[in-house]
């Protein structure tokens, strides 16, 4: 059986695409929740993550996967794809940027992941533990695709959670303005660089938390 694997698949398409102005509009729409998971002492040990892909790119995820009822995966079938889609995280930084009163935090590789499939879309589950857990006055996690190939939407219901947190602690989500993205592609620089993380801003998904 051909292993599909989601993010390879969209990079390899994204490659394809021969005119630039192809790459301006997302091919892919994902729906996301996410957990931020703080420990007993307050500190911040990571974010969890459930994204749910468009039905047509969920169709097309499941092609030749084999399954004991037809139409119908288990998680236990869907465990070898969410397994090599996990991995192919990596190369693209889990779309999922941390900073810690301004300083940038960096993710371990993904823990507890798996994927559902129910009527008919395909949702992917995973933490990222945070390589070294903070006790930030405040965080701001970014989720977004430098290339806009990917369009990631926060869920219009409970989109964020804190888990955990301190009391005290606020949470604000800034949402991209729709429609008004840019082609260009993100480096690592811009998002680092004062002003210019601005242009960032167009793409991502912004959860503010702000602690006593």
């Amino acid at each position: 059986m051909e292993m599909r694997t989601l993010f390879g698949w969209l990079l390899a398409a994204g490659l394809s695409l021969v005119s630039g102005a192809a790459s301006a509009h997302p091919h892919v729409w994902i729906t996301a929740t996410s957990e931020l998971l703080y420990a007993a002492d307050g500190s911040i040990t990571g974010v969890r993550h459930a994204w749910t892909f468009d039905d047509m790119f969920s169709t097309y995820a499941v092609q030749g996967l084999e399954s004991k009822t037809k139409g119908a995966y288990t998680r236990e079938e869907l465990t070898p794809l969410a397994q090599t889609n996990v991995e192919s995280l990596k190369e693209y930084a889990y779309f999922t940027f941390a900073r810690a009163d301004g300083k940038k935090e960096r993710f371990q590789e993904p823990v507890d992941y798996f994927l559902d499939y129910k009527d008919t879309v395909l949702t992917l589950h995973f933490t990222l533990p945070l390589k070294n857990p903070v006790k930030p006055k405040q965080l701001v996690l970014e989720v977004f695709d430098r290339s806009f190939f990917i369009d990631f939407q926060m869920a219009k219901d409970n989109p964020v959670k804190l888990v955990g947190a301190p009391v005290g602690c606020q949470m604000k989500l800034e949402r991209p303005n729709d429609g008004t993205a840019s082609a260009q592609k993100l480096n690592e620089q811009t998002f680092l660089n004062g002003e210019n993380s601005n242009f960032g801003m167009m793409f991502a998904n912004k959860i503010t938390v702000d602690c006593p």
